[in-house]
């Protein structure tokens, strides 16, 4: 990959004072091959001042260019950048290029699925992708309408912004968009699986590849009802209407992201067609997406961010929004129980590490670094100071700010301070100075509480560390008399942190367990009163609401992490409480905590063997208790973990052979696949038994399990195999077959076989992550780095990986993270 030049945030604010964009006529033809397509764009713009300034774009070839009708040379186009002389007025510009199809999800993507033939493709724009595609003023505050038109094969359909229609010639014409920003323009065409309906005059429509057909109208009726329900109530929360002429959503191949949130045209991961059996967790999970995306065209497609440095004010918008329309619209309505065992911790553990920033960050300085901010501070955290927010407002006076803003500024772009002023309007309350220490600050607060009692009275003191203002409730709770494991809610008490008023000590015994932040309305980590830790770690799966139960969970894992709590002591907890645990989500965040932090990394090597063991006595109970066929979802989930955790191939091999567990479930795919990938990491399989499990799944989820497979393998040959699939390749590896060979290559069992390869990986990772760009990079800093190796050597590596010059950003920032993570774990071992 060329060099490219990243827009900084003073050039788009100079380039945003000279021009004022009017249209785009973007023709796009996919039918001059399987590498590249081409694209001829018009750009209809106004300069403010006689100036010079330049276009993005990243061809292949770019063929002729004119502005005004005079031609300019294409040999000046110097990286992505096309020089431009601007007379004071109207200018037209005249582009036509040849494009690369890309494999990696970034700009357009092409697939051609293994199971049928069939070839699809579609874009993602985002961040600044939209060059990769056509030419443009790629920054998100020179708004613009489109019309699109594509030329496609005979027998595909197209996709994009706006309804499309079909001409006499074969090509698609969409209707022209409202104002949108560039990295929102979207396009997908090929043969789709097509499910349409009607809702309040709009279209409604679901797409996927063909041979997922069968399994997208098996839950059709789900995802469509879901969407309109959701549609209603967001119409009941916002005055102003759904901006745009019609709401497809198309599940695509290889997709980096969960999905993008394109005016009109939603694109996700294709993985939410379940292919498999899933949890209702995993439905709420693709639910709250759905909800997250609709929640966009509102805040991020209506009103859109001035810079990257707000793009909290997208995302934190929409995950809030999502997890709290879907509780109060549909059958999902513990949605914030997942959200704080799973979700909330993502950002608690990206704000511990030195690589934190705020919410919102005083100035992001150019696309590059703004791209690294889409972690679990700008959705995870941010969600949570959101609602925090609405705790301290009151939901009434929050959306009447919502809608003050969208009616300011729709069809344009806004900064934090217009979201805060239209906040402000609602309120008497100071907006502005609690985004301060809530919006402009990193780290987590941490809530300690302290107990002294007297006969027939209690006293709670909360020392707060940090410098946020927490409005919270408080639980208290008393053990049940009639059963011995249970708790009893005796009062919850609303308190405002840092206190005000003096401290009242309050009437009756002393309470069993005191719990800050009892329905997880703010963001801190907490540490317990000791008589309230040991009756959390002794009643925790007797506490009756599952929201405080979550709490209580965070507030162990954090422990762990910081040292104050023996890793052992949390499996033994989760080994003596989710036998009896009701909330999947909980469950399946407890056992993925335990399985990838604790048993992979926290514990020594030593130590290990019986963490394993003691997650198969933990899920073989969980077997047990679904024997009786009413906790479908509970077994489902207790099946995965005891598969991962098997230490000995022969129960699983056995299931393999039967097609089953026994009494169920029957094996489908993603089981097979699971266990064929654990007997490989055991070496109690071979190639010979992934290319028969390949023939009898071809689809490209078998073409991703048998890669994942093979790289597993404890045998050098296949160790070498995979390293050069993913380093050293003659033919490069898709974003996702890429990924599936990287997570298979690092095994905790392997550790001696692989030892050659970690020196190798923080040199050949650089050189990867700068040819082939930033979704690669991210791949192979996540999934591609060695985790397992949890000592002062990878630690010494990495740190000289950071240093080198020739460390991408994406890459930089991955192993930052990584290794503040190996460097914690470090310290768990040694404490």
């Amino acid at each position: 990959m060329s060099s490219m030049s990243v827009l900084t945030r003073d050039e788009a604010h100079r380039r945003a004072q000279l021009l004022d964009v009017q249209h785009y006529t973007v023709d796009l033809d996919l039918t001059t091959g399987d590498e590249t397509f081409t694209s001829r764009t018009v750009i209809r713009f106004t300069s403010r001042a006689d100036a010079d300034t330049f276009v993005e774009l990243k061809p292949t070839a770019l063929h002729t260019a004119t502005l005004d009708g005079e031609p300019l040379d294409p040999a000046t186009l110097t990286d992505n950048r096309l020089p431009l002389t601007l007379t004071t007025g109207p200018h037209e510009l005249t582009l036509t290029s040849t494009m690369r199809y890309s494999r990696t999800g970034e700009g357009m993507h092409r697939f051609t699925d293994p199971t049928d033939g069939e070839t699809y493709v579609y874009t993602q724009l985002f961040l600044d992708d939209v060059q990769r595609v056509f030419p443009a003023f790629d920054q998100p505050d020179l708004k613009a309408t489109f019309d699109v038109t594509v030329t496609a094969p005979d027998d595909w359909t197209v996709l994009a912004n706006s309804t499309t229609t079909r001409d006499t010639d074969g090509r698609w014409t969409a209707a022209t968009t409202p104002r949108i920003s560039t990295y929102l323009v979207a396009v997908a065409a090929g043969p789709w699986h097509t499910v349409r309906t009607e809702h309040r005059g709009i279209p409604f429509g679901i797409h996927c590849r063909r041979s997922l057909a069968p399994y997208l109208d098996t839950d059709a009726d789900e995802i469509l009802d879901l969407t309109t329900a959701l549609y209603d109530r967001y119409h009941e929360k916002f005055e102003e209407p759904y901006p745009f002429d019609s709401y497809d959503q198309a599940f695509v191949p290889e997709f980096n992201a969960g999905a993008m949130e394109n005016p009109g045209l939603v694109t996700f991961r294709d993985e939410f067609v379940y292919r498999s059996a899933v949890t209702e967790t995993e439905r709420q999970t693709r639910a709250m997406v759905i909800a997250h995306e609709m929640a966009h065209m509102w805040f991020g497609d209506l009103v859109t961010l001035t810079w990257w440095d707000d793009i909290w004010l997208n995302e934190s918008f929409a995950e809030y929004m999502g997890y709290q329309t879907l509780t109060e619209c549909t059958r999902f309505t513990d949605t914030w129980v997942d959200f704080g065992v799973a979700r909330k911790a993502w950002g608690y553990d990206a704000d511990q590490r030195p690589t934190t920033h705020p919410v919102a960050p005083d100035a992001v300085d150019d696309t590059a670094s703004a791209l690294l901010n889409f972690d679990g501070i700008s959705y995870a955290k941010g969600a949570s100071a959101l609602r925090q927010l609405v705790a301290w407002l009151g939901e009434k006076d929050f959306l009447n700010g919502i809608n003050t803003h969208f009616a300011r500024h729709k069809f344009a772009n806004a900064t934090l301070t217009d979201f805060l002023d239209s906040l402000a309007s609602a309120t008497e309350r100071d907006v502005h100075t609690w985004a301060d220490s809530w919006l402009r600050t990193t780290g987590v607060d941490t809530l300690t509480t302290g107990i002294t009692a007297k006969p027939g009275t209690w006293t709670l003191t909360t020392t707060h560390h940090g410098t946020r203002p927490h409005r919270i409730t408080t639980g208290v709770y008393d053990r049940d008399l009639n059963d011995p494991r249970a708790l009893v809610l005796r009062e919850r008490l609303d308190t405002d942190i840092p206190h005000t008023g003096p401290i009242t000590p309050r009437t009756g015994v002393r309470p069993a367990l005191v719990l800050p932040n009892d329905q997880d309305h703010t963001y801190a980590k907490l540490r317990l009163d000791p008589q309230s830790r040991e009756t959390a770690l002794s009643h925790l799966s007797g506490i009756p609401d599952p929201l405080a139960r979550a709490v209580v969970w965070n507030t162990l894992r954090d422990m762990v992490r910081d040292g104050d709590l023996d890793p052992t002591t949390y499996l033994t907890t989760a080994e003596t409480h989710l036998p009896d645990e009701t909330d999947l989500a909980l469950t399946q965040g407890v056992l993925t905590f335990a399985a990838t932090h604790i048993t992979d990394r926290y514990l020594t090597p030593r130590q290990r063997p019986e963490a394993l063991t003691t997650l198969t006595h933990l899920t073989r109970a969980l077997i047990r208790r679904t024997e009786d066929g009413e906790h479908p979802g509970l077994r489902l989930v207790a099946v995965r973990h005891y598969i991962s955790a098997a230490a000995h191939p022969d129960t699983i091999s056995d299931w393999l052979t039967d097609g089953t567990a026994p009494g169920g479930p029957e094996l489908d795919p993603e089981l097979r696949w699971r266990i064929l990938h654990r007997l490989a990491v055991l070496g109690a399989t071979d190639t010979t038994a992934i290319d028969t499990e390949l023939a009898r799944d071809p689809s490209a989820t078998g073409q991703e399990g048998a890669a994942r497979c093979r790289a597993a393998l404890p045998d050098p040959e296949a160790k070498s195999a995979a390293w050069n699939a993913l380093f050293h390749p003659d033919d490069p590896l898709s974003n996702y077959l890429f990924t599936a060979t990287a997570q298979g290559f690092w095994q905790p069992e392997q550790a001696d076989l692989t030892a050659e390869y970690i020196p190798r990986y923080f040199t050949e990772a650089v050189t990867v992550a700068a040819r082939r760009g930033p979704a690669i990079a991210a791949a192979i800093g996540h999934h591609g780095f060695p985790a397992h190796a949890v000592d002062a050597t990878t630690l010494t590596l990495g740190r000289a990986a950071l240093d080198d010059p020739g460390t991408t950003p994406a890459l930089h920032r991955r192993l930052a993270d990584q290794l503040d993570d190996l460097a914690r774990a470090l310290r768990v071992r040694t404490t």
